[in-house]
């Protein structure tokens, strides 16, 4: 069974990094929107955050795919799901109608209230669990330094 939790929980994870770090960097004036959307960072370093933090994304999935530094990794990404948990509570606390830009887009949603933000931190908790996986259980089959 903790070999069956550990392969969901690696590739799963995985998965959701490449994904959200690919379409981000596919997508850089919308990665800047959600960035600048939370209103947390200067002006000077919105840019430069809405590149290196995609392709921070798409390392740590790459890194999982292969296998390198499962646990290293696993505590980073536990440590990103945070701060985007907490960019969240941080939008919705201050009353800002943001949409996440977690899987693209980003910036202003009129839409957005509390139901939008509880699902946001519901998912990154979820996300959160699979780090936490990884790191208890990695599986380290084809893994080349768990």
């Amino acid at each position: 069974m903790k070999n069956f939790v550990g392969v969901v929980a690696r590739f799963g994870l995985a998965a959701v990094w490449l994904y959200s770090g690919f379409i981000k960097l596919l997508n850089p004036l919308e990665s800047r929107q959600a960035v600048q959307a939370y209103e947390l960072l200067p002006s000077d370093l919105v840019p430069m955050v809405a590149v290196a933090l995609p392709a921070f994304e798409v390392i740590l999935g790459l890194l999982l795919v292969l296998g390198l530094f499962l646990r290293p990794v696993a505590v980073l990404s536990g440590l990103l799901l945070l701060a985007f948990i907490g960019g969240i509570i941080s939008a919705w606390a201050r009353g800002l109608q943001i949409d996440c830009g977690c899987f693209g887009g980003g910036g202003y949603d009129e839409n957005a209230g509390p139901a939008t933000y509880l699902t946001e931190i519901a998912r990154d908790i979820g996300f959160l669990a699979l780090a936490v996986f990884v790191y208890v259980w990695p599986w380290k089959k084809f893994a080349i330094y768990a």
